[in-house]
This record gives structure tokens, sequence and C-alpha cells, in this order.
């Protein structure tokens, strides 16, 4: 996402607006060679909200509403110019694919809450999955059942969650007892097969599932009231909007962790017409997150929810073409809420045009601490024995 056009308010941005960058900013890594192009303003103008009176954009209106809820790190920074590896910095804090993601280690590290539902959920756009795709949800070297389970958008958002009529109940427990005991018979000739233990908790979690999630996923007894506080009753927002609603049913409900993506494969990729990109993405997804935020705090939920919200990287303050904005790892923003964080606060700050973190810089693995820390895990000694 583009920061500088978003969450983080240059106005020396505006005054050099159409100047190359000044050579004082130093290098820098970008996806192509824009160090020549001209620095470009802000797409929208800039408000102050709240009693905290922190600067969002006109593309949030619905977010900057909960402003004092937010607590902003506008130092981010991390290590790729590329999209997949960027995903792997985030999703497991390294640039290189086969690591544990934070979903899976806080899973590994937490445990379960609902023995009938999946700890770790993910919900892709269901116009296509991120740049790097499966990985950045995989368990890595952890063993296979800490890795995302996937639900998709839409009205049957767990495929295969409902037997054939013409097999009953009996039927069905019968199937897996008997595909467990052959798996467990093959698994007898083996030291340890995290795969096959991972497939015979499947089969007893997809099973439960039958009987439990069709109740998770079913929307029909939420009032017209939440429903609309989602955007439910906007073609424009209903689809992120029902995910964001069953995101907090599964909270609710004691799914540990829920990962949400915006945005097709290309996402909030603004190389041109970074105006009309997030203005489409802004619109899709500003008013659900909002009813998010509002929904937990009004069930109480949101002090033991942390609410985790931004991209791989943010986006160059100068222009990429004509109008758009190139990869920029950085420098960028993201925004933390609920789950112990303190509201209402800006912790960094980029340079004065929005290039570089520069000051109270958060690298990607240490926001990945502070998360872990929020969650009851100390970093250091959340450990896991692989290779020796």
């Amino acid at each position: 996402t583009s920061h500088v056009d978003l969450f983080d308010h240059k106005p020396e941005l505006e005054r050099l607006a159409g100047q190359p960058i000044p050579e004082s900013f130093g290098s820098f890594k970008t996806r192509r060679a824009v160090a020549k192009n001209k620095l470009m303003p802000t797409r929208r103008p800039f408000r102050k909200y709240g009693q905290s009176g922190i600067d969002v954009s006109d593309f949030l209106p619905h977010i900057a509403g909960c402003v004092d809820d937010l607590c902003l790190l506008r130092g981010c920074h991390g290590d790729s110019v590329t999209h997949p590896e960027s995903v792997y910095l985030m999703n497991t804090g390294s640039i290189l694919m086969g690591r544990p993601c934070l979903g899976a280690w806080a899973t590994y590290g937490l445990g379960t809450e609902n023995q009938n539902m999946p700890a770790f959920v993910v919900l892709p756009d269901p116009a296509g999955w991120v740049k790097g795709g499966a990985p950045a949800w995989g368990n890595g070297f952890l063993p296979s059942v800490y890795q995302g389970t996937i639900l998709r958008g839409g009205e049957s958002p767990i495929l295969h969650l409902h037997p054939p009529k013409e097999i009953s109940g009996d039927q069905q427990r019968q199937t897996i007892d008997l595909i467990n005991r052959l798996n467990r018979e093959d698994l007898r000739t083996k030291e340890e097969d995290s795969e096959l233990t991972a497939r015979i908790a499947s089969y007893e979690l997809a099973f439960r599932m039958q009987t439990h999630a069709p109740e998770v996923v079913d929307i029909s007894q939420e009032t017209a009231a939440t429903k609309t506080l989602y955007g439910l009753d906007d073609k424009t927002t209903a689809e992120f909007g029902l995910r964001c609603l069953l995101a907090r049913r599964m909270v609710e409900r004691g799914v540990r962790f829920v990962q949400l993506y915006c945005g097709d494969t290309n996402g909030w990729d603004g190389h041109s017409d970074v105006e009309g990109n997030h203005a489409k993405l802004c619109a899709q997804s500003d008013r659900p997150v909002a009813g998010l935020l509002r929904d937990l705090k009004a069930r109480g939920l949101l002090d033991s929810t942390l609410v985790i919200w931004g991209g791989e990287f943010g986006r160059t303050p100068m222009s990429e073409g004509s109008n758009g904005r190139d990869h920029n790892p950085h420098g960028f923003s993201m925004w933390l809420a609920g789950g112990g964080v303190k509201g209402g606060q800006v912790i960094g700050a980029t340079d004065a045009v929005g290039l570089r973190a520069e000051h109270d810089k958060t690298h990607v693995h240490d926001i990945h601490a502070t998360i872990l820390h929020l969650l009851g895990l100390d970093h250091t000694r959340l450990t896991f024995r692989h290779n020796g």
C-alpha cells in the first residue's frame, strides 16, 4: 500500500512535487529505475481525526473514525523490493519460502481453543491469491497440522463441507475410522511422519467441522444493523465485508489466528494510476475494516483480539510513469489495534518525503516480536528443534 497516500502525511512531498528527489536522500532499491523520476504529491488530502489528532487520508474515512483505537507504525522497513520475497518476509520472517508463518508459530505456541474448527484460518481474495501463494500461510518445518486452512468467500466458504445426502453420519464416521486405522498402521512403520500425522488429524477435524462449521459460516442470525456495519448492503463492500464478518464469527468461537487478504494477485500494486488502484481497494475495504473494529469493540472482544493492518511494503514518493508509484521496502506504515495495544498513538517516522524509515525504525522482525509479545509469547523462547 502507498503509505504516503494513506497514513503518512508529507507536506514536504507537496512542496517538492515535480522535482527530482534530492541526492541527500541517498541510494535506494526500487523494482525499476525511478531515481530520476519526479516526486509526486499525495493523491488525496489528509485530515486530523479523533482526540489524538492523527492525520489520515480521505481514502479511508471510516478507518479514520477509529484512529483513537489504532497504534500507527510509520517507521516500518523490510529487506526486499519484490512481492513474493516481501510477502514471505512479512508472513514468515524470511525472504525465502519454506519457513513457518506467523499464524503457524502462534498456533504452535498457543494451541487451539476450539477442537471443532481449525486454529489458523486464511481467507484469500476470491479474485486471486497474494503473490507468492500458499507458502505465505505454510507451516514450514513445523508439523503440517499448523498450516493455515483456506476459507473462500461466497456462498460456500468451506468446500466439500456437507457429505452427499445418501451418506449417513454413521457411514461417514466408519469411513473416517477405516482411513485413520490404515494411516496409523502405516505410521507405525515410520519413526516420525508429520505429514501423515497431520493427515490423520485433518480427517478427524474435517469430520467434526461437518457438524460445527456450518453454524460458524451461517450469518442468517446476524442483525440487519450488523450486516450494514460491515457493508453487506453495498455491492462494493459486500464481498470483503462478508469475510470480515466471518472473521469476527470465527474469533468469537475460538479460532486462534485469522488472516484476511484484500485485493487480487496484483492487489494494491499501483505502478500506474495509483489513485484509481487505491480508490477501488479502499472503497472495498475501508468500511468493512472499520466495521470489524467497531463490532469487536461493541462485543467486548477488541481487548482480547489483536488486529493487524498492512501490506508487504510501501510505495515510492517518486512517480513511476506519469501517475503510479513503485515498490518501496525502505519505509512504510502498518497499524495495530486491540489486544493490549495503546490506541491513538504514532510510533516511528519516515524522512521528509516518505522514502525511508528514519526515527524509531521498526524492521519486520521487530513487528513480529511485538505481535508475539502481545500474544503472550517471548520470541526468543518460542523454538522448535529441526534437523538438530
